[in-house]
């Protein structure tokens, strides 16, 4: 065979070790967590629609619809080429997956684009600006499972690279800032570490450390003005009179995402027909306040619903993730559907008033491009790692 006909053949084979449709056990995918997951997908189209037609009917274009849609059905095909990644690939190469994503966090405060008094993202000729803080929280989840397939986390020394790994990302975020991701990777990168086979006394030791750390740099003031007040307005909104004293000035978004909950009652007011949706003074209502409008409009009963639905689906990929044998893909996975939980616990407690006011979305439900991005990726991840087990000498690859 002639050198030029052997080459479509070697680019095959490149792609085929790293992409694998025949390496795919199609009866091992869990399709009823990809169910459930479009399930929430559909909801949150359902939302953001009605977002946009109270709009259209009140004379205004915040929200669009067809923007969103398009963001999807762009995005969407990362779910498919992530289940088709051979977990060896992934494994060989999560430092390069890694490196990748903090050269984008690098980029930022060189030629990010600012807004919000916030300087995030990226511009990007796909349809939408890149946030490579998304990017980085699944580089992470990537790149622990890697350093974690070697350790056991027996001993403080074996602590050093998962704590590096982590910081790196959470100190360029920092500068951003971004306090919703820190408040996402630290749950996530100890929710792996224990998976792994970490002692709970130590990983309850590092909480404690993290804790003292924190409260130490509130009271010197080491934290910037902008976070002390954040942190003091949310301190506050604990008493209904702060609150409402504060409604037009620091506490604007919490007071109006507690409105817009509590004015849902019990079956909620309709889909668009919600006072967030009618007055539009609700900050962010299709991305990081998604699930106040949510409350508002299908109330505490379709609320409690959808809450159940998106805590069957994590508690489905960590159960997929026990039954991996393989201990770099069943960190992975184990690592994604912290992801999902983290997400989950955070937005949901922001909107309630139970956590610092952060930007922070709603997988499934919130616009954004690289929310969605990464959101296909993780689960394309998830279901692939889960059918295409590899053979493994793991010494606990037969643990029950």
């Amino acid at each position: 065979m002639t050198r030029a006909a052997a080459q479509p053949f070697e680019r095959r084979g490149a792609l085929d070790r790293v992409l694998s449709v025949r390496h795919l056990a199609w009866t091992r995918v869990d399709w009823h967590v990809l169910l459930v997951a479009l399930s929430l997908l559909v909801f949150g189209l359902f939302f953001v629609q009605h977002m946009d037609a109270a709009d259209q009917e009140l004379g205004r274009d915040d929200i669009d619809f067809s923007k969103h849609l398009a963001k999807v059905l762009l995005t969407l095909p990362a779910l498919a080429l992530a289940m088709l990644v051979r977990p060896r690939w992934l494994r060989r190469n999560a430092w390069l997956v890694y490196g990748a994503t903090l050269v984008l966090l690098a980029l930022v405060p060189l030629i990010g684009e600012s807004r919000n008094n916030a300087r995030r993202w990226l511009p990007s000729p796909v349809g939408f600006d890149l946030q490579p803080s998304e990017l980085a929280k699944l580089g992470l989840v990537i790149v622990l499972a890697r350093v974690l397939y070697t350790c056991r986390l027996r001993n403080w020394s074996d602590w050093v690279r998962p704590m590096l790994v982590t910081l790196v990302p959470m100190a360029l975020v920092a500068l951003q800032p971004d306090l919703g991701t820190a408040m996402t990777v630290v749950p996530v990168a100890l929710g792996m570490c224990y998976v792994a086979g970490a002692p709970a006394r130590r990983i309850l030791a590092l909480v404690a450390s993290v804790v003292v750390a924190f409260v130490l740099a509130y009271q010197l003031e080491l934290i910037r003005d902008y976070q002390l007040q954040r942190i003091e307005t949310w301190l506050s909104s604990m008493s209904p009179a702060s609150l409402i004293e504060a409604r037009t000035g620091a506490a604007f978004h919490t007071y109006h995402a507690r409105v817009a909950i509590g004015n849902g009652g019990w079956l909620g007011r309709g889909l668009g027909q919600g006072v967030a949706n009618e007055a539009a003074l609700l900050p962010e209502r299709d991305s990081d306040s998604v699930f106040a409008v949510i409350a508002e409009e299908a109330g505490f009963f379709g609320t409690s619903g959808l809450l159940l639905l998106y805590a069957l689906l994590i508690l489905l990929v960590l159960a997929s993730a026990s039954t991996i044998r393989e201990r770099f893909s069943r960190l992975v996975v184990c690592g994604i559907g912290m992801y999902f939980a983290a997400h989950y616990f955070v937005n949901v407690g922001v909107n309630l008033g139970l956590l610092p006011m952060t930007g922070l979305t709603l997988p499934l439900f919130s616009t954004g491009g690289s929310s969605m991005l990464v959101t296909f990726a993780a689960l394309g991840l998830a279901l692939g790692l889960a059918a295409q087990r590899e053979a493994t000498l793991d010494e606990d690859a037969f643990r029950a």
